[in-house]
């Protein structure tokens, strides 16, 4: 007996793996390897690679491809029609399989609608990537990015709401929806245990 959702016009290949409570809405196609967890979400049009992992209570939301070798930890949020890619320079005459560029989204992590992650990157512990930006290095824990390319502006709590701490030095601030403590020593935001 079937424990998550498939709905009729979805495409799930022989092979994939889908945790409880899942959820794979209209035109989906998940393909045979991919490693999907619980409470994931799926919205309308969207691709699952084959090398792909996603985490339990993930939302990816319409019209997103997440292709191979890109990772999705615990509750990541994918934004509708944002963009993953795997190959840094890409060509349709030259076949570049072999050199797919790993891509590791961290828990709790958002990014947003329309926003381009390049592949090879590490997005950190619920960092929040802002709607159409374009992510080309690595983020950090917490950090709020924007802009082409992205760029840190502020720091953003589990909750989702910015933290208000600059960019760098030392001070401590605590969430008023949660009453979690943030912590930033340098350039690094922490969260009190």
């Amino acid at each position: 007996m079937q424990q998550f959702t498939i709905h009729p016009s979805a495409i799930v290949d022989q092979g994939a793996q889908i945790g409880a409570g899942s959820r794979i809405w209209h035109f989906v196609h998940v393909c045979g390897g991919a490693k999907i967890g619980q409470g994931v979400s799926l919205g309308q049009n969207v691709f699952i690679g084959n090398q792909v992992t996603i985490g339990d209570r993930c939302k990816v939301q319409n019209n997103v491809s997440v292709y191979d070798n890109v990772t999705l930890e615990e509750g990541v949020f994918c934004g509708p029609s944002m963009v993953f890619t795997n190959v840094h320079n890409p060509r349709a005459l030259i076949e570049r399989k072999n050199e797919y560029r790993n891509t590791l989204v961290k828990k709790g992590a958002t990014l947003g609608a329309n926003c381009t992650v390049v592949c090879g990157v590490t997005i950190g512990e619920y960092a929040f990537v802002g709607a159409g930006a374009v992510v080309n290095k690595d983020v950090k824990p917490y950090a709020l990015m924007v802009g082409v390319p992205a760029r840190q502006v502020g720091w953003m709590s589990q909750f989702g709401e910015q933290i208000p701490l600059p960019l760098q030095g030392q001070g401590s601030a605590t969430c008023p929806h949660t009453g979690a403590s943030y912590s930033l020593q340098g350039d690094t935001l922490t969260r009190a245990a």
